[in-house]
C-alpha cells in the first residue's frame, strides 16, 4: 500500500510538471480530421487539374491554364487549412476544459512560437518558388518545413509529435527526388500520416482520459 501511495505521488508530481511546461491538450482527433480534410482536398485537386489543361499548339502536348488552376488550388488549400486549424482549436479547447485548463497558456504560447517561424519561413519560400514558376518543388517544400515546425514545437508538447515531423521531412526529401508526384506525396504526408498519428495519439492519450 505504501509503495502504491509513493507511485501515485510521483505520477501526480510528473503530471503537474508536464502541465506547467508542455501543452498536453492537443487532441488526437484533430490530427485525424486534418488528415481527412487533406485527403479530400487532394482528391479535389486531382480531379480539377485535368480540367485546366489545354492543348498547346506547336508544343509536345498539354499545358496547364495556370491562372485559373492556381486560383482554384489556392482556394482548396485555404479551405483545408482553415478547417484543420478550426477543428484543432475546437477539439483541443474541449480537451483542455476536461483537464480544467485553458487552451491559451504559457505552454501553448511556447508551442505556437516554436512552430510559427519554420512555418512562416516555409510559406515564404514556397511563395518564392511559385513566383519563379518552380511548381514541382512547392509540395516537397511544404512537407519539409512543416516537418521542421513539428520537430521544433515537439519540445513543448507530446514527444510523439517529433516523430511525425521527422517522417514529414523524410517524405518531403523523397518527393524532391520524384518530380511530378508532389500531389501524391502531399496527400500521404498531410493526409495518411496525420490520420495514423491522430489515431495513435487518441488511443494513447485521449481515450484513457475520457471519463
Amino acid at each position: 500500500m505504501e509503495n502504491k501511495d509513493i507511485y501515485d505521488d510521483i505520477s501526480s508530481i510528473k503530471n503537474i510538471m508536464e502541465r506547467s511546461t508542455k501543452f498536453i491538450s492537443l487532441a488526437g482527433l484533430s490530427g485525424v480530421m486534418a488528415g481527412i480534410y487533406a485527403l479530400i482536398g487532394a482528391g479535389i485537386a486531382y480531379m480539377i487539374i485535368p480540367k485546366y489543361s489545354v492543348y498547346a499548339e506547336g508544343s509536345d502536348g498539354y499545358t496547364a491554364n495556370r491562372a485559373g488552376l492556381d486560383i482554384v488550388l489556392f482556394g482548396v488549400a485555404a479551405a483545408v487549412l482553415a478547417l484543420s486549424i478550426g477543428t484543432a482549436i475546437l477539439l483541443s479547447a474541449r480537451k483542455a476544459r476536461r483537464q480544467q485548463q485553458t487552451i491559451w497558456n504559457q505552454s501553448s504560447k511556447s508551442l505556437a512560437n516554436a512552430g510559427l517561424w519554420p512555418l512562416f519561413t516555409g510559406g515564404c519560400f514556397a511563395f518564392i518558388l511559385y513566383l519563379q514558376h518552380h511548381y514541382g518543388t512547392i509540395a516537397p517544400t511544404c512537407l519539409v518545413f512543416y516537418g521542421l515546425a513539428l520537430v521544433s514545437a515537439s519540445k513543448y508538447t507530446y514527444g510523439d509529435v517529433k516523430w511525425l515531423g521527422l517522417l514529414e521531412i523524410i517524405l518531403g526529401l523523397l518527393s524532391l527526388m520524384q518530380p511530378g508526384y508532389g500531389l501524391y506525396f502531399w496527400a500521404f504526408g498531410f493526409g495518411v500520416l496525420h490520420i495514423l498519428y491522430g489515431t495513435i495519439m487518441y488511443f494513447k492519450y485521449d481515450r484513457v482520459n475520457i471519463k
